[in-house]
């Protein structure tokens, strides 16, 4: 790593050890080839696409555990001691940790368990959309119909 600041698309990745890394990336192989036989039109495509859509990526995961930990340090700061707040301090810290490094002490768990990053995500949910030729398609110069049939679902 030469930044102490990683690129956004990758922070995660750089963090993670490599084996959590080739597993989830064997993963979406796997995933991807299961698929290349499939005729475009047959519906699987596009249904693990919709699978996709709803994956829970490695950021929603530990924002929803950071909002629940938080929480709770606040509720038992109020109802049995101030010092449950420091709980509350140091998940900040780290989510602030997160933002600008890509670590934080839950990340090797969630990531051992095969939660993967938004650029994960989006890089198997690409190369179906290619699969299903979705990009065959585009005979546009108009940024805007080319961003729309890149999105489309």
């Amino acid at each position: 790593m030469n930044s102490i600041v990683p690129p956004s698309t990758k922070r995660v990745e750089l963090h993670t050890d490599k084996k959590s890394n080739e597993i989830i990336r064997n993963k979406t192989l796997e995933n991807i080839e299961g698929l290349m036989g499939s005729y475009p039109g047959s519906g699987k495509i596009s249904e693990r696409i919709r699978e996709l859509n709803k994956e829970w990526d490695t950021e929603r995961v530990l924002e929803a555990n950071a909002a629940a930990f938080t929480l709770l340090s606040i509720v038992l700061g109020f109802s049995f001691s101030y010092y449950w707040f420091v709980l509350a301090g140091f998940i900040s810290f780290f989510l602030l940790v997160h933002a600008v490094q890509g670590w934080c002490p839950p990340l090797p768990i969630i990531r051992k368990l095969g939660v993967r990053t938004p650029t994960e995500i989006y890089n198997e949910k690409t190369a179906l959309k290619y699969l299903q030729r979705d990009f065959s398609s585009i005979r546009s110069e108009s940024a805007a119909e080319i961003l729309r049939s890149i999105e489309k679902e």
